[in-house]
């Protein structure tokens, strides 16, 4: 088929496996508006039947979630997908105890059986429930609006441009050395109308897109072969975040490119083929302690999973311990005063980050968000809650963190952005490479462990670069890093300033049982930590 034959859906494929109850539609249905009015009718019918049910509480969500896929592999398209997936999920208080209820049927009469259903639920919880459910308390906002503030609507754009985008990407990198190269574009558009017993109806549209690909090289000599993925970031942005502008690029040593507000993938694929090339040249890194220059594209994963989710309060509780456990950062170490890091080590949370994945004006509780401090000169000062946990913390405004992946799953905690806070002095990465005597400069995520407690770790990377006193002193390959979390950020040295800042992010980040996924940038500019271990990961197979 001809790539501008691919106009409509080829199959259900990996885009409608992301959301419960979705459905195959065509490209077009995409941009079909929510019905506000009808939204507002349904849900007041909702909360008035939750009161007349004994409801002290009662928060109603109605969601439109719309996911578009355009999956490539070198001069072919794989599949197209878009799917749909709309539905009412309805969360009441009743004798002190959560219940929750949803249903795709979007009438009265399913409404006010899901009610029903809810509340009967959260009366055979209360039953065994040892203390009652105290919630923050939220000022009811009345009727109010927000969205990503996107310039282009990436649904709009039509499928032949999007394909023609990705093939002319993987014909790049093959005309540059590739061998093979898979590439995706993905999109996501949630219309979430929230409406609660606080008084508050509160309408978003919330927009993502991210395009990963992997170039492959090979040695057809020896068999061996290196894999380059993309350096950009999936953002909550829209479409204008794929137009490449001049303005957005950061020239970094080693001759690398990085993107902060916009990306170039054609130019990022063309480096990737050209980098997996070298690869298969480069030597194998030999052991040892280094100091490492870690670029925001490999750092942001550091983040996320060893400041991120050990500090989401439900880990440190012990109400959650599905996808690696709980956390080592328990209540007493904050109460200690706890040495996270060095002085120059600053973590923040912030749901209002223009262009983050996690941004959004309200979260699903009706929270309004906002940005607070985690760690304060390398003090651990405080956590990540909703409104039903930030009593334990002894506040009294919830932080602003509930999030639910689908009309159909019920909004419990979610990581906020979590970033570290760029260095307050003048600092270029060159500038911080010329202090470094045996280092390794390390770009974009790799494969990774993490233990139970989110104490130890181990990180890979895509690109090694060794640094020798103050210069760049050539690739090598087969290295990752093993941390101690508190260790780690205590042997944090320099951070460049906010000129290098930019965001690194996980578009799929799974957590609970049943699973959910949502999506969380983490921001950072480049940072040095002095005297890290490097194992050496190559494998001899025979």
């Amino acid at each position: 088929m001809q790539r501008r034959e691919f106009l409509t859906l080829s199959g259900m494929g990996l885009a409608g496996l992301m959301l419960p109850y979705s459905r195959a539609i065509a490209a077009e249905q995409l941009l079909e508006p929510a019905n506000a009015t009808r939204n507002k009718a349904l849900a007041e019918a909702a909360l008035g039947a939750a009161k007349r049910a004994g409801a002290s509480y009662c928060d109603v969500r109605i969601g439109r979630y719309l996911n578009q896929a355009v999956i490539t592999r070198e001069a072919r398209v794989r599949n197209v997908t878009n799917s749909e997936s709309s539905g009412i999920g309805v969360r009441v208080i009743v004798n002190g105890a959560w219940g929750f209820a949803a249903t795709h049927q979007q009438t009265p009469a399913a409404i006010l059986a899901a009610v029903e259903q809810a509340a009967a639920i959260a009366r055979a919880n209360a039953s065994i429930q040892t203390r009652p459910v105290q919630l923050a308390p939220v000022t009811g906002v009345g009727d109010v609006s927000w969205k990503t503030p996107i310039r282009k609507n990436a649904m709009a754009v039509p499928i032949q441009d999007k394909v023609e985008l990705l093939l002319s990407l993987n014909a790049a990198a093959i005309n540059a050395g590739a061998d093979f190269i898979n590439s995706t574009l993905f999109l996501v558009n949630e219309q979430k109308y929230f409406a609660s017993s606080d008084g508050s109806f509160i309408d978003q549209d919330v927009h993502r897109i991210w395009l990963p690909f992997t170039a492959t090289a090979i040695d057809k000599t020896t068999g061996k072969f290196r894999t380059r993925a993309g350096l950009s970031s999936p953002m909550g942005m829209g479409y204008e975040f794929l137009d490449g502008d001049a303005s957005g690029k950061i020239q970094l040593p080693g001759g690398i490119t990085a993107y902060r507000d916009s990306y170039d993938p054609v130019e990022d694929a063309i480096a990737a083929a050209r980098h997996a090339r070298e690869k298969l040249k480069a030597p194998s890194v030999k052991p040892g302690k280094y100091d490492l220059v870690l670029d925001p594209s490999n750092l942001f994963l550091t983040i996320h999973e060893n400041v991120g989710h050990p500090l989401e309060l439900d880990r440190v509780l012990g109400y959650e311990a599905n996808y690696a456990g709980t956390s080592f950062a328990t209540l007493d170490k904050r109460d200690a005063g706890y040495r996270w890091g060095s002085e120059r080590v600053n973590f923040f949370a912030d749901k209002t980050a223009p262009g983050s994945l996690g941004a959004v004006g309200y979260d699903d509780e009706g929270v309004k968000t906002k940005r607070w401090d985690l760690v304060k000169d390398g003090i651990l000062v405080n956590y990540q809650a909703t409104r039903d946990e930030v009593h334990l913390l002894g506040e009294t405004e919830s932080h602003g963190c509930s999030y639910a992946d689908s009309w159909s799953s019920v909004q419990f905690q979610r990581m906020a952005n979590v970033s570290l806070a760029p260095g307050r002095t003048p600092l270029s990465v060159a500038d911080m490479i010329k202090d470094v005597e045996n280092g390794i400069y390390i770009h974009g995520r790799g494969s990774y462990s993490i233990d139970q407690q989110r104490f130890n770790a181990q990180f890979g990377g895509q690109l090694y670069y060794q640094i020798r006193n103050g210069q760049i002193a050539g690739m090598v390959e087969d290295a990752a890093y093993q941390i101690r979390t508190p260790e780690f950020w205590n042997a944090c040295s320099a951070i460049c300033d906010e000129r290098d800042f930019r965001f690194g992010g996980s578009f799929f980040d799974g957590k609970g049982q049943p699973g959910q996924v949502s999506a969380v940038s983490h921001g950072s500019s480049t940072t040095r930590f002095d005297g890290i271990n490097i194992i050496n990961t190559a494998r001899s197979l025979g």
